[in-house]
């Protein structure tokens, strides 16, 4: 079991609200719902859009947030073979420990590996993004009620601030974030990544891929346990019409 608080938001880039945001008068708006494959008993991930918003995290966001849980060698889950993990985690480095006068060395990753931080402590990462910190992405899905939902209505949401809001300094305006003002700007741009199965990388389409791949990370056990409820569902319904049959036999001839 991978053990990690779910952080708070995401792609918040430290959840920095301006001071009064609250006060604006205009009330959070609720994720729209989305037709996710993985939805209901019988739900699935979807391999294809998990591949594309792997890439999505790796070419945009992965330059800010870290997936510390993730390992090298949970791609195979997504469906990338073994090749193709060894050449994703030999495209990273990772701290090799030290040489012989001391100075500290990088290796080329291994799937054994953990993903790769994009900064070696949390003071680096406040440094590079003006004091905000970018939260781990790991378990970010968790971190919100109908968080796959909200994932991809924030990334959706940047707009225009209406005219009677002020937007702090270092602010952005999104209709889903709460106060609707955080530290990041948004994120994707269509064109962002050129996907190879040649899929159009529209920001819609780059959102909801990303967002698949995040449920994946925050639940990827998720297909199991859907399949393990279902035997136990068939299983008690089974047994209850065994019982129920012993039971008419057993009191057949009692009035």
């Amino acid at each position: 079991m991978r053990i990690a608080l779910a952080l708070a938001v995401f792609l918040t880039a430290g959840v920095a609200l301006a001071p009064g945001a609250f006060a604006q008068g205009h009330e959070a708006v609720e994720a729209p719902k989305q037709p996710w494959s993985f939805n209901g008993p019988f739900g699935t991930f979807d391999r294809a859009s998990m591949q594309r918003g792997f890439q999505v995290y790796k070419e945009v966001c992965s330059n800010c947030h870290s997936m510390k849980e993730m390992y090298y060698r949970n791609l195979t889950s997504i469906g990338l073979n073994e090749e193709q993990v060894k050449a994703i985690a030999a495209s990273a480095t990772v701290p090799g420990g030290t040489d012989d006068s001391g100075q500290a060395v990088e290796r080329p990753a291994l799937p054994s590996d953990h993903f790769r931080s994009p900064f070696a402590n949390d003071k680096a990462a406040r440094s590079a993004n003006g004091g905000a910190l970018p939260p781990d992405q790991s378990l970010i899905v968790k971190a919100r009620e109908n968080g796959s939902d909200y994932v991809f209505a924030l990334l959706n949401g940047y707009e225009d601030a209406p005219a009677d809001v002020k937007v702090g300094e270092g602010q952005y305006y999104n209709k889903y974030f709460p106060g609707h003002q955080l530290a990041m700007p948004a994120p994707l741009h269509e064109g962002a990544v050129t996907y190879a199965d040649g899929t159009p990388a529209t920001i819609e389409q780059m959102s909801r891929d990303v967002t698949q791949f995040l449920t994946w990370t925050s639940n990827p056990d998720l297909e199991v346990r859907k399949r393990m409820g279902v035997k136990v569902v068939l299983f008690l319904t089974l047994m209850t019409g065994l019982t129920y049959a012993v039971k008419k036999k057993v009191w057949k001839d009692v009035h």
